[in-house]
């Protein structure tokens, strides 16, 4: 049996390349939650809990998800054989109630010490992956139309991102749809563009939205409306031919299933923080296939560590229809691994070494360890 010997929790706060505006909030750092998990056998695993804007996003913050591991998760794991994932995290479910990000952030690093164990990436662990490389959706997120603009070229003529995200929702919805519609054309036969409204559209604003960003070229509204509401989500998704999404809403597969018997939403945005969990991600990822949803990649803007482990769940999956947005670690200023992941031909290098295939410089992450 392999113990659990150590589990620590680092917050490091890193600089973002610029402000990055939501609906709820704007962010000019990101607070990285790191699990670095000591096994018997010598070998480190990690994993990353990272959420966004403290409170501002969801129930659990940086420092509630560091507090509850080291106080609650730690001491049920030192019972457990490390190289049985499934059943610490069984063992985790039984004990504590939600608690997903942390969840995650145990499950991932439980999968990285097994695949360093084994010598196989964390893709063969989860059935094999079908892909090496994987396009990433870039969020322009300035709110400055000309600044957006001016990015999105920028990036689009690197070769790093030929899909672009817009977050609205703090604008009326006619200020908001013109700003989206200038960039809609400005990138018109070269890039799409779809927008994410994190839940701040009423059911109106949604109807009336919706037809105007069609009308713009956008292909894609990412949860316009509460994320309780299903009833409307439904009844947008029914109306609209421009495709909607569900994202907050998605909270593992329970809330999958509720939303698929319901056809509210085209498409799912997968998150394994939110759902708890690379395995149930997997899970939810099934439940959606076989409603006919399709499938997109999202993020927590995590750093290196949750990108690489979203990429290892992304890579198994037949077919990622709108693609991922696993550009966390190219928002912020610095970057805390030993070799940073591979961004080219506007997409994410699978990571192929074993575990996450990555490591931590943990000199480089002291520089912004938050104490």
């Amino acid at each position: 049996m392999v113990r659990i010997e150590q589990i620590e929790v680092v917050i490091a706060d890193i600089p973002t390349v610029r402000p990055h505006v939501l609906a709820m909030t704007t962010m000019h750092s990101q607070a990285v939650v790191l699990v670095f998990l000591r096994r018997s056998d010598g070998i480190f695993g990690v994993g990353e809990a990272t959420t966004i804007g403290g409170l501002a996003y969801g129930e659990e913050s940086p420092e509630s998800i560091k507090v509850n591991i080291e106080t609650y998760f730690a001491p049920i794991l030192q019972s457990c054989d490390a190289d049985d994932v499934a059943a610490c995290m069984a063992l985790l479910s039984g004990h504590i109630v939600g608690n997903r990000f942390a969840k995650c952030a145990i499950e991932t690093a439980l999968l990285d010490g097994l695949g360093q164990a084994r010598g196989l990436p964390v893709s063969e662990l989860l059935g094999g992956r079908r892909v090496d490389r994987l396009e990433v959706a870039w969020t322009l997120a300035s709110g400055d139309t000309a600044l957006d603009i001016e990015e999105g070229q920028r990036v689009f003529e690197a070769r790093r991102h030929r899909h672009f995200k817009l977050k609205i929702g703090k604008r009326n919805v006619e200020a908001d749809c013109a700003h989206v519609g200038a960039i809609a054309k400005a990138f018109e036969g070269k890039a799409s563009v779809r927008v994410d409204v994190n839940q701040a559209w009423s059911r109106g604003q949604a109807a009336k939205g919706a037809a105007m960003l069609q009308d713009a070229g956008v292909v894609l509204i990412e949860q316009p409306l509460a994320k309780s509401d299903f009833e409307g989500m439904a009844e947008l998704t029914a109306n609209c031919d421009i495709a909607i999404m569900a994202d907050e809403a998605l909270t593992g597969p329970d809330s999958a299933r509720q939303l698929a018997k319901e056809h509210a939403g085209d498409a799912f945005s997968l998150k394994i923080t939110q759902s708890g969990g690379l395995v149930p991600t997997a899970e939810v990822a099934v439940i959606a296939r076989e409603a006919n949803i399709a499938l997109y990649g999202g993020t927590m803007l995590e750093g290196g560590i949750g990108t690489a482990a979203s990429a290892h769940l992304f890579a198994c999956l037949p077919d990622l229809v709108w693609h991922t947005e696993l550009f966390g670690p190219l928002l912020m200023t610095e970057e805390f691994l030993t070799e940073p992941l591979v961004y080219r031909d506007f997409g994410l290098v699978v990571p192929d070494g074993p575990g996450l295939g990555v490591r931590v410089d943990r000199g480089k992450l002291e520089l912004f360890r938050r104490h």
